[in-house]
């Protein structure tokens, strides 16, 4: 049994018909074409599923689709200007804190969010807010040090 929801995805509202026990993170990947929201876990432990859900950073594989009707949720894919990159997204490449990516859109819509929240984190700030974001392939320094010199430059 599918149930019909709308939901703004990236400032466009979509209307979709969900299963009940979908999640979000299925809906988003699978019914509305928008794969950059990476399903790792399922279990809400390893970040790649970030997204902004009404205002918080939510890991989506949490949320069931139908609690998502009415909702608004910016995916990596609606962080940044069309072809222009969020200065996030820019220097995380300048930074080398891109490996192989599976981890990226996960960190760079937490770390959007936190930048949204508090435009001069601190390290233990920035730190906090990324640790449900699990990388395996960087050793968080290279993330850690653009997320340092995008705060310091005071963006």
């Amino acid at each position: 049994m599918t149930v019909p929801i709308v939901i703004t995805v990236n400032g466009e509202r979509r209307s979709v018909d969900v299963a009940g026990s979908e999640s979000l993170l299925h809906t988003l990947r699978n019914d509305l074409g928008l794969p950059g929201t990476k399903d790792a876990c399922e279990q809400g432990e390893c970040g790649s599923c970030t997204v902004i859900f009404d205002g918080a950073a939510v890991c989506s594989c949490l949320v069931m689709a139908a609690d998502a009707d009415g909702a608004t949720v910016t995916t990596v894919e609606g962080i940044g200007e069309g072809a222009q990159l969020h200065p996030l997204q820019e220097v995380m490449l300048a930074e080398g804190a891109v490996q192989c990516g599976f981890c990226t859109p996960g960190f760079i819509v937490t770390g959007v969010h936190l930048l949204e929240t508090n435009s001069h984190p601190t390290e233990p700030e920035i730190r906090e807010a990324l640790s449900g974001n699990i990388c395996r392939c960087t050793g968080y320094g290279a993330i850690l040090r653009a997320f340092t010199a995008l705060t310091s430059e005071g963006a």
